[in-house]
């Protein structure tokens, strides 16, 4: 059996054990996500950068979304696993894998539907707006495998094992790189490649998981895709909450993309160029996150009160290691960064724009190591509503700030406007931490 039990043994090995795994998984993740911006580039042109870049917050809501109530659902699944409650485990298991295809199948629909309306919403350049369709149509096609491998993988990681999905996860970036090299940079296809690469890669990623918990891990087994309608109830009062929390960022990217959009294609191509990196900082502080996510539920779950406050406490530390290695990264390597992803007339345009920004944003990277850490600990205590209120708050002072700031200093504003953003969450969520403890004698 592949799982690990918290509620015992070195805390910071659990944690470290945990994250490590996610972290270097997210970095693959984020690999070939950049590996799909930067061949679009170099071999399309910067059109396609710009309208991978403009797809992107679209595609974020749905994904995350799904992310988020499998998050959601996984926060249940530790619990029952702390309390040694296996029956009840592979029925949650069940539940989420039928109730995500539904809803993911349904989300499917409507994104291929309304593609068109909702670019003309974005203010998307007459000139990308049916390469930026196009893209998107397919990848709203792959969405239920995207569903199947974020709920398999968050019932591993429920467990304890956030090994397994990391080299599934690895497994299927490389797929999809070499794929994007050969048949878009050797044979010369367009935009529509790059997204069917995509979802061949998370087809396997899911299908990769699934047989793995049916020969290794007996503990998740389930009995085919049936929805059990009181913990459906349950898994929609965390899931949706937390889905809820997790699409609030990419409808704030939305609305600034929004406003960048409006400032020419090369501007846009420039800002999905820093959000690649950007990402890079973000995702393995959100994948520490859920490190204490787990940590935290188990031992909720087993009534280890004094664990769940030290591992917090340790949690916070890995989270400050991080963004003190990533920033570090950024700030050497920003323009050596940017240059990756563009060749030709307006190359340097794009890197100059990425340059300036990057060189404020990477300070401020030290916000979300706090904020995902906070709202890790949240979560493995059950209460959702927190980190859906301090991520809108978050979200709308930056989509505030963008508007007021990007007319004046462009997408370099951005990154003061996210710093806005992150420090009225912290307002927020520090004293309720604290209140929070008093609260539940931690």
């Amino acid at each position: 059996m592949t799982s690990v039990d918290m509620t015992k043994g070195s805390i910071i090995r659990h944690l470290a054990g945990y994250a490590v795994p996610l972290v270097l998984g997210s970095l693959f993740q984020l690999a070939y996500n950049a590996v799909d911006s930067m061949i679009a580039g170099r071999f399309i042109g910067t059109e396609a950068l710009a309208a991978t870049g403009m797809a992107g917050p679209v595609m974020n809501i749905l994904i995350l979304g799904i992310s988020g109530l499998s998050i959601g659902a996984g926060v249940i699944m530790s619990s029952y696993f702390g309390a040694k409650n296996y029956k009840m485990l592979g029925r949650e298991l069940s539940t989420l894998l039928g109730a995500g295809l539904v809803f993911s199948s349904l989300a499917a629909v409507i994104g291929i539907v309304f593609a068109y309306p909702l670019l003309g919403l974005l203010n998307v350049p007459s000139e990308v707006h049916d390469m930026t369709a196009l893209y998107l149509r397919i990848i709203f096609l792959g969405l239920p495998f995207t569903c199947f491998y974020n709920a398999l993988a968050q019932a591993m990681k429920s467990v304890g094992d956030s090994r397994t999905p990391l080299k599934f996860l690895a497994f299927s970036s490389v797929l999809n790189c070499l794929l994007d090299l050969f048949l878009i940079g050797y044979l010369g296809f367009g935009i529509a490649c790059s997204a069917l690469t995509t979802i061949i890669a998370e087809a396997v990623s899911a299908l990769l998981c699934f047989w793995f918990i049916k020969k290794r891990v007996p503990i998740l087994a389930f009995n085919g895709l049936s929805i059990d309608r009181v913990l459906l109830k349950k898994t929609l009062a965390f899931g949706s909450v937390t889905a809820l929390q997790q699409a609030c960022q990419p409808v704030g990217k939305l609305l600034i993309q929004s406003s960048v959009n409006t400032l020419g294609v090369a501007v846009a191509a420039a800002y999905n160029a820093v959000t690649r990196i950007d990402d890079f900082a973000f995702t393995p502080e959100q994948s520490i996150s859920h490190a204490i996510t787990t940590f935290t539920a188990q031992n909720r779950g087993a009534e280890e009160a004094g664990r769940v406050k030290e591992g917090f406490r340790k949690g916070l530390f890995l989270e400050a290691l991080y963004f003190v290695l990533i920033a570090s990264a950024v700030l050497l390597l920003k323009e050596f960064l940017m240059s990756l992803f563009v060749s030709g007339k307006d190359a340097a345009l794009v890197i100059e724009e990425g340059r300036k920004y990057l060189s404020a944003m990477a300070f401020f990277y030290v916000f979300p190591a706090f904020t995902n850490g906070i709202q890790g600990f949240f979560r493995g205590m059950g209460d959702m509503k927190v980190t859906l209120i301090s991520t809108f708050i978050q979200t709308s002072v930056r989509v505030i700030f963008t508007f007021i700031l990007v007319p004046v200093f462009g997408i370099h504003g951005i990154a003061y406007a996210c710093a806005a953003g992150w420090s009225l969450m912290l307002l927020f969520e520090v004293p309720y931490y604290f209140y929070s403890r008093r609260r539940l004698g931690l």
